[in-house]
Protein backbone atom coordinates (compact mmCIF):
# COMPACT_ATOMS: atom_id res chain seq x y z
CA UNK A 1 0.00 0.00 0.00
CA UNK A 2 1.41 3.54 -0.84
CA UNK A 3 2.51 5.93 2.36
CA UNK A 4 -0.59 8.02 3.38
CA UNK A 5 1.32 10.76 5.49
CA UNK A 6 -0.60 11.32 8.82
CA UNK A 7 -2.95 14.95 9.03
CA UNK A 8 -3.98 17.30 11.60
CA UNK A 9 -7.65 16.55 10.55
CA UNK A 10 -8.73 15.86 13.77
CA UNK A 11 -7.34 18.47 15.04
CA UNK A 12 -8.79 21.02 13.00
CA UNK A 13 -11.97 19.31 13.97
CA UNK A 14 -11.15 18.91 17.63
CA UNK A 15 -10.19 22.82 17.25
CA UNK A 16 -13.43 23.62 15.40
CA UNK A 17 -16.27 21.52 17.26
CA UNK A 18 -14.83 22.16 21.03
CA UNK A 19 -12.97 25.66 20.94
CA UNK A 20 -9.87 23.75 21.85
CA UNK A 21 -6.28 25.95 21.23
CA UNK A 22 -4.07 23.24 22.86
CA UNK A 23 -4.10 19.48 21.19
CA UNK A 24 -1.63 16.69 22.30
CA UNK A 25 -1.87 13.34 20.99
CA UNK A 26 -0.77 10.59 23.04
CA UNK A 27 0.26 7.19 22.36
CA UNK A 28 1.53 3.81 24.63
CA UNK A 29 4.23 1.71 24.41
CA UNK A 30 4.71 -1.81 26.10
CA UNK A 31 1.52 -2.16 26.90
CA UNK A 32 2.03 -6.57 25.77
CA UNK A 33 5.29 -6.44 27.26
CA UNK A 34 5.67 -9.21 29.97
CA UNK A 35 8.68 -6.64 31.65
CA UNK A 36 9.41 -2.99 32.39
CA UNK A 37 6.87 -0.10 32.68
CA UNK A 38 4.17 1.23 29.70
CA UNK A 39 5.06 4.45 28.87
CA UNK A 40 3.37 7.30 27.48
CA UNK A 41 4.01 10.09 25.29
CA UNK A 42 2.12 13.02 24.97
CA UNK A 43 2.95 15.65 22.09
CA UNK A 44 1.68 18.57 21.39
CA UNK A 45 2.45 20.00 17.64
CA UNK A 46 0.25 22.40 16.39
CA UNK A 47 -0.55 22.40 12.57
CA UNK A 48 2.48 22.86 10.67
CA UNK A 49 4.08 20.50 8.46
CA UNK A 50 4.70 17.19 10.14
CA UNK A 51 8.84 15.68 9.03
CA UNK A 52 8.92 13.60 6.20
CA UNK A 53 8.13 10.01 6.86
CA UNK A 54 6.54 10.32 10.18
CA UNK A 55 4.24 7.73 10.78
CA UNK A 56 3.45 4.80 13.56
CA UNK A 57 6.72 3.83 14.79
CA UNK A 58 5.99 -0.18 14.51
CA UNK A 59 5.95 0.87 10.72
CA UNK A 60 9.52 1.86 11.02
CA UNK A 61 12.61 0.31 11.48
CA UNK A 62 14.66 1.20 14.37
CA UNK A 63 17.14 3.33 12.94
CA UNK A 64 14.54 5.17 10.87
CA UNK A 65 12.72 5.32 14.73
CA UNK A 66 15.55 7.17 16.28
CA UNK A 67 16.30 9.22 13.14
CA UNK A 68 12.53 10.51 13.61
CA UNK A 69 13.37 10.86 17.26
CA UNK A 70 16.07 13.00 17.28
CA UNK A 71 13.99 15.43 14.71
CA UNK A 72 10.92 15.60 16.50
CA UNK A 73 12.69 16.41 19.82
CA UNK A 74 13.41 19.53 18.11
CA UNK A 75 10.14 20.12 15.97
CA UNK A 76 7.16 19.49 17.96
CA UNK A 77 5.65 22.02 20.20
CA UNK A 78 6.48 20.40 23.56
CA UNK A 79 6.41 16.97 25.00
CA UNK A 80 6.32 14.89 27.69
CA UNK A 81 6.53 11.38 29.05
CA UNK A 82 5.44 9.23 31.79
CA UNK A 83 5.75 5.61 33.03
CA UNK A 84 3.80 3.46 35.28
CA UNK A 85 6.36 0.75 36.28
CA UNK A 86 5.56 -3.29 36.26
CA UNK A 87 5.12 -2.83 39.80
CA UNK A 88 2.00 -0.39 39.48
CA UNK A 89 1.11 -2.60 36.55
CA UNK A 90 1.06 -5.71 38.91
CA UNK A 91 -0.88 -3.86 41.47
CA UNK A 92 -3.46 -1.54 39.16
CA UNK A 93 -4.19 -3.81 36.45
CA UNK A 94 -3.21 -2.37 32.58
CA UNK A 95 -5.82 0.22 32.36
CA UNK A 96 -5.38 2.33 35.28
CA UNK A 97 -1.60 1.86 34.76
CA UNK A 98 -1.95 3.51 31.22
CA UNK A 99 -4.01 6.46 32.73
CA UNK A 100 -1.25 7.01 35.65
CA UNK A 101 0.96 7.13 32.90
CA UNK A 102 -0.74 9.41 30.53
CA UNK A 103 -1.50 11.46 33.21
CA UNK A 104 1.97 11.75 34.25
CA UNK A 105 2.80 12.43 30.62
CA UNK A 106 0.20 15.18 30.26
CA UNK A 107 0.95 16.86 33.71
CA UNK A 108 4.44 17.25 32.17
CA UNK A 109 3.68 19.51 29.45
CA UNK A 110 4.16 23.36 30.00
CA UNK A 111 0.32 23.74 28.98
CA UNK A 112 -2.58 22.13 29.82
CA UNK A 113 -3.83 20.50 26.70
CA UNK A 114 -7.94 21.90 26.18
CA UNK A 115 -7.94 18.34 24.38
CA UNK A 116 -6.17 14.63 23.55
CA UNK A 117 -6.30 12.80 20.39
CA UNK A 118 -5.76 9.12 22.07
CA UNK A 119 -4.98 6.37 19.87
CA UNK A 120 -6.80 3.18 19.54
CA UNK A 121 -10.96 2.69 20.47
CA UNK A 122 -10.96 2.55 24.06
CA UNK A 123 -10.72 5.64 26.50
CA UNK A 124 -8.51 4.93 29.31
CA UNK A 125 -7.73 8.29 30.17
CA UNK A 126 -11.51 9.57 31.21
CA UNK A 127 -12.91 12.89 32.91
CA UNK A 128 -11.97 14.86 33.41
CA UNK A 129 -9.91 15.16 30.01
CA UNK A 130 -11.54 16.50 26.62
CA UNK A 131 -10.63 12.95 24.45
CA UNK A 132 -11.35 12.09 21.00
CA UNK A 133 -10.41 8.10 20.65
CA UNK A 134 -8.91 7.40 16.80
CA UNK A 135 -8.20 3.79 15.97
CA UNK A 136 -5.02 3.61 14.25
CA UNK A 137 -4.25 7.61 15.00
CA UNK A 138 -0.94 6.60 15.30
CA UNK A 139 -0.68 6.02 11.28
CA UNK A 140 -3.38 9.16 10.61
CA UNK A 141 -2.72 11.71 13.29
CA UNK A 142 0.62 13.68 13.33
CA UNK A 143 0.98 14.30 17.06
CA UNK A 144 -0.49 10.69 17.85
CA UNK A 145 2.33 9.35 15.30
CA UNK A 146 4.79 12.06 16.62
CA UNK A 147 3.89 10.47 20.42
CA UNK A 148 4.32 7.43 18.92
CA UNK A 149 7.53 7.63 17.96
CA UNK A 150 9.03 9.28 21.09
CA UNK A 151 7.77 6.93 23.42
CA UNK A 152 8.55 3.77 21.32
CA UNK A 153 12.61 4.95 20.56
CA UNK A 154 12.58 6.30 24.64
CA UNK A 155 11.40 3.28 26.24
CA UNK A 156 13.32 0.95 23.73
CA UNK A 157 16.36 2.63 25.82
CA UNK A 158 15.27 2.10 28.90
CA UNK A 159 15.31 -1.74 28.05
CA UNK A 160 18.01 -1.86 26.92
CA UNK A 161 20.11 -0.42 29.83
CA UNK A 162 17.67 -2.51 31.97
CA UNK A 163 19.05 -5.08 30.12
CA UNK A 164 22.58 -4.91 30.44
CA UNK A 165 22.65 -6.64 33.97
CA UNK A 166 20.13 -9.58 32.47
CA UNK A 167 21.78 -10.41 28.98
CA UNK A 168 20.21 -13.65 28.44
CA UNK A 169 16.88 -12.08 28.13
CA UNK A 170 17.85 -9.65 25.17
CA UNK A 171 15.93 -6.64 26.21
CA UNK A 172 17.73 -4.76 23.87
CA UNK A 173 16.51 -6.05 20.75
CA UNK A 174 12.92 -7.54 22.32
CA UNK A 175 12.54 -4.55 24.62
CA UNK A 176 10.78 -7.62 27.70
CA UNK A 177 8.08 -8.16 24.60
CA UNK A 178 8.06 -12.10 23.98
CA UNK A 179 10.65 -13.86 21.83
CA UNK A 180 12.14 -16.98 21.67
CA UNK A 181 15.19 -15.96 23.28
CA UNK A 182 13.17 -14.33 26.46
CA UNK A 183 10.88 -17.13 26.44
CA UNK A 184 13.95 -19.48 26.70
CA UNK A 185 15.99 -17.18 29.86
CA UNK A 186 12.05 -17.13 31.66
CA UNK A 187 12.44 -21.04 31.57
CA UNK A 188 15.82 -21.34 32.79
CA UNK A 189 16.19 -18.44 34.85
CA UNK A 190 13.06 -17.21 36.44
CA UNK A 191 11.70 -13.67 36.25
CA UNK A 192 13.92 -10.41 36.66
CA UNK A 193 13.39 -7.91 38.78
CA UNK A 194 11.57 -6.29 35.95
CA UNK A 195 8.72 -8.94 34.77
CA UNK A 196 5.16 -8.33 35.52
CA UNK A 197 4.09 -10.75 37.78
CA UNK A 198 0.54 -11.09 37.53
CA UNK A 199 0.93 -12.29 34.17
CA UNK A 200 -0.26 -15.59 32.41
CA UNK A 201 3.16 -16.08 31.06
CA UNK A 202 4.13 -17.32 34.34
CA UNK A 203 1.40 -20.55 34.45
CA UNK A 204 3.21 -22.15 31.81
CA UNK A 205 6.22 -22.07 34.06
CA UNK A 206 6.35 -24.80 36.79
CA UNK A 207 9.67 -23.63 38.41
CA UNK A 208 8.69 -20.15 38.83
CA UNK A 209 4.88 -20.33 39.52
CA UNK A 210 4.43 -19.81 42.81
CA UNK A 211 5.94 -16.11 41.92
CA UNK A 212 2.74 -15.29 40.37
CA UNK A 213 1.06 -12.44 41.87
CA UNK A 214 -3.21 -12.12 41.62
CA UNK A 215 -5.65 -9.08 41.29
CA UNK A 216 -8.91 -9.87 41.98
CA UNK A 217 -10.44 -7.72 39.53
CA UNK A 218 -9.61 -8.98 35.87
CA UNK A 219 -8.26 -5.96 33.41
CA UNK A 220 -9.85 -6.07 29.92
CA UNK A 221 -6.44 -4.31 28.68
CA UNK A 222 -4.31 -6.67 29.72
CA UNK A 223 -2.93 -8.73 26.70
CA UNK A 224 -0.38 -10.47 28.95
CA UNK A 225 -3.42 -11.70 30.90
CA UNK A 226 -4.47 -13.27 27.67
CA UNK A 227 -1.38 -14.11 26.36
CA UNK A 228 -0.37 -18.14 26.40
CA UNK A 229 3.10 -19.02 26.95
CA UNK A 230 4.35 -22.59 24.45
CA UNK A 231 8.08 -23.31 24.04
Amino acid sequence: MPYEPPTHRVERSLRATTGARVVAGVDEVGRGAWAGPVTVCAAVTGLRTPPEGLTDSKLLTPRRREELARVLNGWVTAHALGHASHEEIDRLGMTAALRLAAVRALDGLPVRPDAVILDGKHDYLGAPWKVRTVVKGDQSCVAVAAASVIAKVHRDKMMAELGIEHADFGFAANAGYPSPVHKAALEEQGPTPYHRLSWAYLDALPRWRHLKKIRSVTDDLESGGQLGFEF
